[in-house]
């Protein structure tokens, strides 16, 4: 399934790697219990000064931001940017990629603790599954503290890797840049864009920490797809495909297998 802001822009080709996969494997049992409300004078973020962009929780996010609504995701719509999402045939999305020319930046949205930030947890586990895999990784300052670096082997030859997570109210936000702006963010400036003017609804059900946020496709494209389905003989949902704005047959890109694990180098 693949969402464009511009027709005809250049989309690059990601590269593929086992970011998906990192960070969840040691995910515990642990739920959150306190489902006080935040107040809104208050900084959610314990021990972070305010932020002065975001990603936004909802209940902080500026208007006006064009939006695609994915459930516990609101990602920002930026020219040149296509948003490609891995989805089931319920349309529960698994994985959400956006890409720009050369890189790529996967998304992720988990459950954390009212009382304290969990990425500094969660980094250490993902440093220690690329050690398990043969692959260094490097710790280094960004926008949002700090953040990991590595370079993995794929299908398509060696690619850098960078893991950024922002603490949020009761969610963790886990980017992943993947090819040149791994390396240099700058140089993938609206990919950027989207992190900043991402938006959690993180909800008030009570969730096991670090379980993944629900993430589905936009109510309009799961009933194209119900009627596509259905005027082709009921088959099933997204067996067709659904076309994005720049005309791309996503039925393949949605039906597409995780990425393989990194080999050792």
């Amino acid at each position: 399934m693949i969402f464009s802001r511009k027709s005809g822009s250049g989309s690059g080709r990601h590269a593929k790697s086992d970011a998906r996969a990192k960070g969840q494997e040691a995910f515990d049992d642990e739920f959150d219990d306190d489902l006080d409300a935040i107040e809104d004078d208050a900084d959610p973020r314990p021990g972070k000064s305010p932020r002065t962009g975001g990603p936004y929780d909802i209940s902080e996010a500026p208007d006006g931001i064009a939006q695609l609504d994915l459930g516990a995701l609101k990602v920002p719509a930026v020219d040149n940017v296509e948003v490609r999402v891995q989805a089931d045939n319920e349309g529960k999305i698994q994985q959400i990629v956006l890409v720009y020319e050369q890189s790529a930046l996967q998304l992720g949205v988990f459950a954390a603790p009212r009382s304290e930030g969990i990425w500094d947890e969660v980094r250490a586990e993902i440093r220690k599954q690329l050690f398990n895999d043969g692959v260094a990784a490097e710790e280094v300052a960004g926008d949002y503290g700090t953040e990991l670096r590595a370079r993995v082997r794929t299908p398509e030859g060696l690619t850098d890797i960078r893991f950024v997570g922002v603490d949020g109210p009761r969610w963790l936000v886990r980017a992943v840049f993947q090819g040149p702006a791994a390396e240099n963010p700058q140089v993938a400036p609206p990919l950027l864009e989207c992190l900043h003017n991402l938006v959690i609804d993180r909800g008030h059900e009570a969730m096991p920490v670090r379980e993944p946020l629900p993430l589905h496709l936009p109510k309009e494209v799961t009933d194209q797809q119900a009627a596509e389905a259905a005027a082709a003989g009921g088959a099933e949902p997204g067996t067709n495909g659904t076309n994005g704005t720049d005309g791309t047959d996503g039925g393949e890109a949605a039906r597409r297998k995780p990425s393989p694990r990194p080999r050792r180098k």
